[in-house]
């Protein structure tokens, strides 16, 4: 195993406004002899990237991933000025980046939220493309964030399948959008106010294939610090099994309040049908670095870890979708 987390780092917004508190750790798991997931936590910017191909690719893609994210100035300034507009001209990069790296034969889900700042009022704007999935716990409601990517998602979309046989269905772990290799390299996103006493679950699917909703809200509502909780999770999803590559990261907001210093109480976007699907959807991107290094952002509170599977790697479908072959 190759659990590392670091200690947990705090880190107060300026002034007294929304301060965040954040955990993450990874684990190659107990099957895979190297990690493909890769992670970046530093305010604002807190993802984790799920690389896939095997024979160390998944690890360059998704590397690369979470390079092209730490490559924005704002990691540097801890400034939460990132705009989606932004966000997708970064991911086009890593996009690119992963293709050129490895002639499109690797890619990678990616993950997470980024803390932006409208008009004095926190937002996660939450993004997502594969079937690696962000949760966050508000006012006593726990909740699946993204929408995964995945052929058993568009089962259960389309109500030939429950939610409860997508979990074992035997094609599971095909997805149906990836950055890096395919067609459709388009991450949705979400833009939520952010509550007093959020707490936002990142992870790869190496944890939710482990454990499910129940089991994590079980932690999440009974672990206090951010970093236990991540350890917390690791340690359930290896007793569990640990069949894939784990990672997460928690992160807790505290102090949001306006400048009045009442809490923020602003209108959730949606769309015309009550989705919260508020931004358009670029194009996601990739770039990375050499097989077995870290790829670290420019904070000193950024963090990323990667390597490559060899059980159940990685594989591409007959129409191109990217898979993973493991049972």
């Amino acid at each position: 195993m190759n659990h590392h987390p670091a200690s947990v780092p705090s880190i107060a917004g300026q002034g007294p406004g929304l301060s965040l508190t954040y955990g993450y750790g990874t684990d190659r798991g107990l099957r895979r002899e190297l990690n493909e997931d890769s992670y970046i936590a530093s305010d604002p910017v807190f993802a984790v990237a799920d690389g896939m191909g095997g024979h160390e690719a998944g690890e360059i893609a998704s590397g690369l991933c979470v390079r092209a994210l730490a490559a924005m100035p704002q990691l540097a300034t801890g400034e939460r000025s990132i705009t989606a507009s932004v966000l997708q001209q970064y991911l086009v990069r890593a996009d690119n980046s992963i293709r050129e790296a490895t002639g499109a034969r690797a890619g990678t889900t990616l993950t997470g939220a980024v803390v932006v700042e409208q008009m004095g009022m926190p937002y996660w704007l939450v993004m997502n493309i594969g079937d690696s999935r962000t949760y966050r716990l508000s006012q006593g409601r726990f909740e699946q964030i993204s929408v995964d990517h995945s052929e058993v998602q568009e089962l259960v979309d389309a109500g030939e399948i429950t939610a409860q046989e997508a979990t074992v269905h035997p094609r599971r772990h095909v997805v149906t959008r990836a950055l890096g290799t395919g067609d459709e390299t388009e991450a949705d996103y979400w833009l939520l106010p952010v509550e007093e006493g959020d707490r936002l679950l990142v992870c790869s699917d190496g944890l939710t294939e482990e454990l499910g909703d129940e089991e994590i809200l079980g932690i999440l509502s009974t672990v206090a610090q951010p970093q236990d909780a991540v350890d917390a999770l690791i340690q359930a999803a290896l007793r569990s099994g640990g069949r894939d590559n784990i990672t997460a990261i928690v992160v807790d907001a505290r102090n949001v309040a306006n400048d009045d210093g009442s809490g923020t109480t602003a209108p959730r976007y949606a769309s015309d049908d009550g989705d919260e699907v508020t931004l358009p959807r670029p194009q996601a991107a990739v770039t990375q670095p050499l097989p077995g290094q870290d790829a670290a952002g420019a904070s000193g509170h950024a963090a990323t870890a990667g390597g490559a599977g060899t059980e159940g790697t990685d594989s591409t479908s007959e129409d191109g979708e990217l898979g993973d072959d493991r049972r």
